[in-house]
């Protein structure tokens, strides 16, 4: 998977992570935007670093119920892990992270000089 801001590592990913979750990623004139599916992640069982252009996004899905013998299953649980190499420069000082209904948002903004802008023409 290749996108113009970011490019997924998933296959550089360690051996003990069981899944990635789902992501999106949005490229904006101001931003870029990653949004993660991650239903039954509580905020504080994720942990995202940048480190030299690597954004790693990890955690933890414990079952929802223990309640007996598995009969069948599609919620995924154990270790995650996203890796994306960024490929534009982000100001790594404005990323924010917001978890919402099972919905993880970060938002990755560019640094002013890479932000488009219109440049006014000015009449002699």
């Amino acid at each position: 998977m290749m996108q113009k801001s970011l490019q997924t590592r998933d296959d550089d990913r360690p051996q003990v992570a069981e899944f990635s979750p789902a992501v999106d990623i949005y490229d904006q004139p101001e931003e870029i935007v990653l949004v993660a599916d991650m239903p039954g992640v509580a905020p504080n069982a994720v942990d995202i670093h940048l480190d030299r252009g690597e954004l790693s996004i990890r955690g933890h899905v414990t079952p929802a119920v223990d309640a007996g013998e598995v009969v069948f299953q599609e919620y995924q649980v154990g270790d995650f892990v996203r890796t994306f190499s960024l490929t534009e420069d982000i100001d790594a000082q404005g990323i924010t992270a917001e978890m919402t209904n099972g919905v993880l948002t970060l938002r990755l903004p560019k640094p002013q000089e890479r932000k488009p802008r219109k440049i006014p023409v000015k009449g002699a």
